[in-house]
């Protein structure tokens, strides 16, 4: 199977679906003539021309109006982002358009889209340019919330998302184009609202999704020195929720620690915790553990970056304390 980078997997995925069905195409900042902002869609604008890979405007809400409105027209649209910092300026169209369109319309109009790039952090950028956005967007009804960690995921999800006919919210990270990954030449699908199983374990399960995956498994390859065995789940899609995966992981485990770069108020570990003890309260042997980014802006200085955002010796002493093996 061969080996690619995480970008490159990107860029397979949409040049299959757009050899595939014509009606896909690309649009966002510096994706045609610079070959995109992160080199994703490099030499994308030679195969398939200016009509269906289209640089626009630094104007957020302004493209992602256009891509809403060829959406519901019977096209299907991928619109990148250079970073999902800036697509905050596009919420009202993601949140008050393409999300409701379907309902509002009385399931006349679709809104078959794809709004993908960067999220997060990606070391010193400052604190308007290192949030995480999934809860956001995961409190939306009416969007598909898709969070990826390796290149293999990244292709065939991103290909199931752009063939899926609701709005769905892709979220990359910076840091992680570069990632190498096995990727099978041929076609292959992989199912939104499927987690995966990334390593097994039996006590304590570990959550995560994006690039607090490494922090995950990480974590999990330095507690199995001390004979701790840590199952790891890649949530992989935010919204859907995998709930089957992580409570019945939990049940064998008796023991969940979720880490997300996420502030801790209303985030996805808070409404993993909620369904949990919903769900399984009997099984568990201690309590929930979330090890989230810290309730605070991110600031540039390296101390502070690495304070601010979960890691792997922080995780460690968190299942130690669940094992109450910590002395």
């Amino acid at each position: 199977m061969p080996e690619i980078a995480f970008r490159q997997a990107l860029r397979e995925a949409l040049q299959e679906e757009m050899r595939r069905d014509e009606t896909v195409f690309l649009m966002g900042e510096e994706v045609a003539e610079y070959n995109g902002a992160y080199k994703v869609s490099q030499g994308m604008l030679e195969e398939f021309g200016p009509r269906r890979v289209i640089d626009t405007p630094i104007a957020e809400l302004g493209f992602a109006a256009i891509g809403v409105g060829a959406a519901s027209n019977g096209l299907r649209p991928v619109v990148e982002f250079m970073t999902w910092n800036f697509a905050v300026l596009a919420l009202d169209q993601i949140l008050n358009h393409a999300a409701k369109m379907l309902s509002m319309s009385g399931g006349h109009f679709g809104c078959p889209i794809v709004f993908r790039g960067p999220n997060g952090s990606a070391g010193q950028l400052g604190a308007q340019h290192s949030q995480a956005f999934e809860s956001w967007y995961a409190n939306i009804p009416g969007l598909k919330v898709i969070s990826v960690s390796n290149p293999y995921d990244a292709k065939g999800l991103l290909k199931s998302a752009i063939r899926d006919d609701n709005p769905t919210i892709f979220l990359e990270s910076e840091v992680m184009y570069g990632d190498m990954g096995e990727v099978p030449a041929e076609e292959y699908l992989i199912p939104i609202g499927k987690a995966r199983i990334a390593r097994e374990g039996k006590d304590v399960t570990i959550v995560s999704f994006n690039k607090m995956m490494k922090v995950a498994l990480g974590a999990a390859e330095e507690l199995a020195k001390e004979g701790i065995s840590a199952e790891v789940i890649d949530l992989r899609t935010i919204r859907p929720l995998d709930n089957e995966t992580i409570i019945n992981s939990v049940k064998k485990t008796n023991r969940l620690v979720i880490v997300e770069e996420q502030w801790p108020f209303a985030s996805v570990s808070s409404e993993i915790t909620y369904r949990v003890q919903k769900d399984a309260f009997d099984y568990l042997d201690a309590p929930i553990r979330r090890i989230c980014s810290a309730d605070a802006n991110m600031h540039y200085a390296p101390s502070l970056v690495a304070a601010y955002l979960p890691d792997v010796p922080r995780t460690v002493n968190i299942v130690k304390e669940l094992m109450y093996t910590k002395k």
